[in-house]
């Protein structure tokens, strides 16, 4: 199993923060479905302010660049994707086509 920890931020509005909040909590199941045939195991979105992070827990399989060719060819989390780019503000220093930057991990106990 391997495990990644992104980041995010959302747009500093208070209404758009808690629109992005209510359609996780009610997650399309196409989009449920797309998560887990790529091979993620598990997946945790925290959030604080209009930062946030992300656990993934994946099958060694598991490869972006297959998650991302995936999606392209599924048209309803192309709407998804659309639907959340609404409330999602880049890191200033993400790459142009970057949406959730990968983090490194620094210390562990």
């Amino acid at each position: 199993m391997k495990r990644y920890v992104l980041t995010l931020d959302l747009k500093e509005d208070s209404t758009l923060i808690d629109q992005y909040i209510e359609h996780h909590q009610n997650v399309w199941p196409e989009i449920l479905e797309s998560i887990k045939t790529s091979g993620i195991l598990n997946m945790e979105i925290y959030h604080v302010a209009t930062r946030l992070f992300m656990l993934m827990e994946t099958a060694d399989s598991f490869s972006f660049d297959s998650k991302a060719e995936m999606d392209a060819g599924n048209p309803i989390v192309r709407e998804w994707e659309s639907l959340m780019n609404t409330y999602q503000s880049r890191l200033p220093f993400a790459k142009p086509d970057e949406k959730w930057v990968l983090m490194s991990k620094i210390f562990e106990l």
